[in-house]
């Protein structure tokens, strides 16, 4: 697990009071974070707290099946706030790795606070099949889904420990013309302005980065804009 900010620790302390220790093995699964008094300043989105459940297979759809490399009882559903592309505050779902909630409340808080904007946030069992290709022509923001890699390697989004986000417009590229979506390819163009889109350096790599996760962007063969993980 990263290392937070200052920032990030103050946000999760006062959004998600008790979760990190609700999700410690042993202790409650479900956890909802107390709601502050403070008036909200004029202008801003106060954002709600995240909510942190337990799952089980019936909860998890088609995205989970036996075989898979984790089962239900490793993984959680977060409920959480985010800034969206009509300016407006929305709730979202992933489903993660219980060892990965913590990172995940506290960036997603940044993210808020910083109001980078995201379309959508769904779980991929809303999609038929649990279609990743369908997810990201979506621009659906998503995490967990039992699915290989083209290799036949699991991948990390199988564990619960990868998130995609804006994926229509920070599509994936291999070197042999490999595009995903398939509908992206006007944004392989990165000196476009769309609202979402993931640049080297902003606040998404940065805070990513700052918890440990690596971003998909940064490789030579695939690219992966949309993409973060944490082994």
């Amino acid at each position: 697990m990263g290392i937070p900010t200052v920032r990030a620790c103050a946000l999760v302390a006062a959004l998600f009071a008790g979760c990190l220790a609700g999700c410690a093995p042993g202790l409650p699964d479900s956890v909802t974070a107390p709601r502050t008094n403070a008036a909200p300043q004029p202008g801003s989105l106060p954002q709600q707290p995240a909510r942190v459940q337990s799952v089980d297979a019936a909860a998890l759809g088609t995205t989970w099946r036996p075989g898979c490399p984790v089962p239900p009882t490793e993984l959680r559903r977060i409920t959480l706030s985010y800034f969206g592309f009509d300016g407006r505050s929305h709730r979202g779902e992933l489903v993660v790795n219980r060892d990965a909630v913590g990172d995940v409340v506290a960036i997603f808080a940044e993210l808020y606070s910083a109001r980078f904007p995201i379309e959508k946030m769904r779980t991929v069992d809303n999609y038929p099949r649990a279609e990743d290709e369908l997810s990201m022509q979506d621009n659906n923001t998503s995490a967990f889904n039992c699915r290989p890699l083209p290799s036949g390697a699991w991948s990390l989004h199988a564990y619960g420990r990868a998130v995609d986000i804006n994926p229509l417009i920070n599509p994936y590229i291999s070197a042999s013309g490999d595009l995903q979506p398939a509908t992206a390819r006007a944004y392989l163009d990165r000196a476009r302005t769309d609202q979402g889109m993931i640049r080297d350096g902003d606040v998404v790599v940065r805070t990513f980065a700052e918890h440990g996760w690596k971003w998909g962007g940064h490789w030579h063969d695939p690219v992966d804009y949309q993409h973060f993980e944490r082994r």
